[in-house]
């Protein structure tokens, strides 16, 4: 049996997103049916619905920053019950039996990979998954996390799960804390939660960016200070000096310039994709003081709760911009400017008149 849920698709890559009606299974013995309250609005979403990745399946109803309120539960759900405030991330299944479902790393899923929020495989009604950008949304519930912040900060909450995760999970991998000096590269949605968490972890924290003017808002975020990464003289002035740098530019850069600057033992971990492959870096860079240049993907489902529990412990949320679900486009076309401090999040409610 399946319900008809409300929500906005894009039909085709160069489509804008409309009001699109779709079927949504009835909750089954261990789903956790949510009523969206609101969904944070990721890169990925752009990149899916305009098909700049390739692989789109349409219609695509994106979101993947989820945040909502437990409307019914399946007869063996025993982790929420209905009026539960919850979130749901990036994944919505795994095959749970693999090394990494085992051992809590289910977004490296080695027997199918993880199923997607939206545009992967329906393991229930076939076809594909769609996202949050719609009215309700019906999950396992292990793959639904608690949230415990206030009502008030429920929009902001959204982003945490996936931009929250995504710079959340190699902060802790890397063990981030006390004593260490961290660079965070790029100030955008994943990079002013990156500064956040690396600043609540206790280290002391430097932005790179390319635009001097963000200065102000680094530090008040949680920043030491601001390095204009353009700038050769800012940059030698911190070679050899960085324990752990983020990079969260998802553009084709020069990783050198950053490699540079770690101590012996550095890591930098990458969590943006770019369009087109970064420039190969210099392997003497690496060789020559032991230091590496890693990947992380999002965060597994324990992970993602541990960094909601820590958000809550320490009084963090998203910078958002809230809007109707009818100006996604106008959206869209922001954040591809950067025109954006630093997450738009779309108020669900505004859904029954924009159809």
């Amino acid at each position: 049996m399946t319900t008809t849920a409300s929500g906005y698709a894009a039909q085709s890559g160069d489509a804008p997103l409309a009001p699109f009606s779709f079927e949504r299974r009835d909750p089954q013995a261990r789903d956790v049916a949510i009523d969206i309250l609101f969904c944070g609005v990721c890169h990925s979403d752009l990149h899916t619905a305009r098909s700049e990745w390739g692989g789109t399946l349409y219609p695509c109803v994106p979101g993947h920053e989820i945040v909502g309120r437990v409307s019914a539960v399946g007869a063996e759900v025993t982790k929420f019950a209905v009026g539960d405030v919850v979130g749901v991330g990036c994944m919505v299944d795994s095959c749970g039996h693999c090394p990494s479902c085992s051992e809590g790393e289910e977004q490296y899923c080695e027997t199918t990979g993880f199923v997607g929020t939206y545009n992967g495989p329906d393991p229930v009604l076939g076809g594909h998954t769609f996202g949050g950008y719609s009215d309700h949304i019906v999950v396992d519930q292990d793959f639904v996390l608690r949230v415990g912040h206030a009502e008030a900060d429920l929009a902001a909450v959204a982003p945490l799960l996936c931009a929250g995760i995504t710079t959340y999970s190699p902060l802790k991998h890397w063990k981030v804390g006390p004593g260490q000096k961290v660079g965070i590269v790029g100030l955008g949605g994943l990079g002013h939660m990156g500064v956040k968490i690396a600043a609540a972890m206790g280290a002391e924290v430097h932005v790179f960016s390319t635009s001097p003017n963000k200065r102000d808002d680094a530090i008040r975020l949680g920043a030491r200070d601001l390095i204009v990464s353009k700038d050769e003289e800012q940059m030698a002035a911190h070679a050899n000096s960085f324990d752990f740098i983020l990079n969260t530019v998802a553009a084709s850069h020069d990783l050198d310039a950053f490699t540079a600057l770690l101590k012996r033992d550095g890591t930098m971990t990458l969590v943006g994709v770019p369009e087109h492959p970064h420039p190969s870096p210099s392997v003497g860079n690496l060789i020559f003081k032991r230091r590496a240049i890693a990947g992380s993907l999002i965060g597994g489902i324990a992970e993602t709760q541990e960094m909601l529990d820590f958000c809550l412990e320490h009084g963090l949320t998203a910078d958002i911009e809230m809007i109707d679900i009818a100006e996604i486009e106008t959206a869209y076309d922001r954040m591809v400017k950067s025109d954006v401090k630093y997450r738009f999040v779309i108020d669900l409610a505004t859904l029954p008149q924009a159809g």
